[in-house]
């Protein structure tokens, strides 16, 4: 049987104008794209323009739910105030109104709800700094404790964490600082030789990469490896219940877990922050004999010149500062894992950006604050 097409046409009715569809309204016609968006876009116009008045679909030869569920978005995904239909149409239509989910109309905001959000995102972040505050007090309270039992302090632990935080990020730290130093070289060198300051670019190198870029780029460094590790090894033991067990012998997770990462932090990265510069300089020394000409001997005797003990000093207190802070934030968010796996990740990313937020802070603190040491 041939195929009717489709077609739209208001006629006079008994309640007034009334939208008349004519042909066949399934998917063996409605799928060509030659027939579909002329169909529904005339459709949807009259849907528009016809909104209040009647709609007469008795002379439609075929529909089926392709048909009735181009009509049923025509009209709002409601029905009409006046329709007229065969027996046949209204149970497709029914079917098809039956099947289709409403689109969820989006709550408006109400006035005062920013105020709301607000007050709970300061609750929340006034609960942190307490946590914080106390991690830290109990802190200070195991390090007086092992300075009058150093017999009892966990020296094993320190030693691993030294192991594992140190020794085993040398080569990234090196790789890092090395490349560092060939890019900083480079792109000075290219700046400084055409205003014959070549000489000069020893003495920012050498003063932006040990007083600055070198223990900040150390400390992200170490914040993204080790910071996110110690909040995922103590918020395992959270998911795990390894931590209630820890307190219900008596065993304090503070003296046990936090404490030997400090120690280990303080003292492993004033080392990491001093070879990560050395790497650095190293690379941008070799840049610098390759393309302007300045040999290894030149740039060993102009650097002590260029920076001062005092930039080296400020740049391990800083290196220290890193350490103590680096640790306590991942331990802090690791001790507030709640017992599933979602928590932990949500954790870990939160003590990655913590942990490297509070070094740019400490570093801008440092560099206002001691703004004439070693200059």
């Amino acid at each position: 049987m041939e195929e009717i097409q489709p077609r739209i046409q208001i006629e006079p009715g008994s309640q007034g104008e009334c939208v008349t569809l004519y042909g066949s309204w399934n998917a063996a016609i409605l799928a060509m794209p030659a027939n579909w968006r002329p169909i529904a876009a005339a459709l949807d116009r009259k849907a528009k323009e016809a909104m209040d008045i009647s709609w007469d679909l008795r002379q439609v030869e075929r529909l089926d739910h392709t048909g009735a569920q181009m009509l049923w978005n025509a009209w709002g995904r409601c029905w009409p105030k006046h329709v007229l239909l065969l027996d046949v149409q209204r149970t497709t239509l029914s079917r098809v109104a039956a099947l289709t989910v409403p689109t969820p109309v989006p709550d408006r905001p109400r006035r005062g709800e920013w105020l709301a959000h607000l007050g709970r995102w300061w609750l929340a972040s006034a609960v942190q700094i307490k946590e914080f505050t106390a991690l830290i007090g109990q802190l200070l309270l195991d390090v007086l404790q092992m300075l009058r039992r150093p017999d009892r302090a966990p020296w094993h632990d320190i030693s691993v964490h030294i192991f594992r935080i140190g020794a085993m990020a040398l080569p990234i730290t090196a790789l890092v600082g090395f490349l560092i130093g060939v890019v900083l070289a480079y792109l000075m060198s290219q700046q400084l030789r055409q205003l014959g300051a070549s000489i000069y670019v020893v003495n920012i190198l050498g003063g932006g990469l040990i007083r600055e870029l070198g223990p900040v780029l150390t400390a992200i460094l170490i914040a993204g490896r080790s910071g996110s590790a110690i909040t995922a090894q103590i918020g395992a033991m959270q998911v795990t219940e390894e931590l209630d067990a820890m307190r219900v012998m008596g065993i304090s997770p503070s003296a046990r877990l936090v404490l030997p990462r400090a120690i280990a932090l303080s003292l492993v990265m004033p080392m990491l922050a001093v070879w990560t510069i050395a790497a650095a300089l190293a690379g941008g020394m070799l840049v610098c004999d390759a393309a302007l000409g300045l040999s290894p001997g030149y740039f060993f005797h102009a650097l002590p010149k260029a920076v001062h003990l005092g930039s080296l000093s400020l740049a391990l207190a800083k290196s220290v500062v890193f350490g103590w802070g680096v640790a306590l934030i991942g331990c802090h968010f690791g001790l507030r894992v709640r017992s599933d796996t979602q928590s932990l990740g949500a954790g870990t990313t939160a003590s990655v950006v913590m942990c490297i937020t509070m070094v740019l802070c400490v570093d801008a603190i440092f560099a206002i604050a001691f703004r004439g040491v070693g200059l």
